[in-house]
């Protein structure tokens, strides 16, 4: 993994109170950065064998990999984040 760049993210959930908004999970995860993410940017991570199937992966020992950069979000018909307003 020499060279592999390592982040440390955390899930995020749907507010059950106000639906339009994130809240953070309580969880953190390090996942291995296939795609050159930055900090704070929303991320898609999958993991377990799953995260081996990202391109260069499939002989590491990964549990947890970003496979996507999330541009929008729209929940209930109603975008709720946009990459470049952050």
């Amino acid at each position: 993994m020499r060279g592999r760049k390592l982040l440390m993210v955390r899930p995020m959930l749907i507010d059950p109170e106000d639906p339009s908004r994130f809240k953070p999970g309580g969880n953190t995860i390090v996942a291995i950065d296939t795609l050159g993410a930055g900090e704070g940017e929303l991320v898609m991570f999958a993991q377990g064998s799953s995260a081996r199937q990202a391109d260069g992966l499939k002989s590491m020992p990964v549990d947890a990999a970003i496979v996507g950069l999330v541009d929008t979000v729209s929940i209930g018909g109603k975008k709720t984040y946009e990459a470049k307003n952050q």
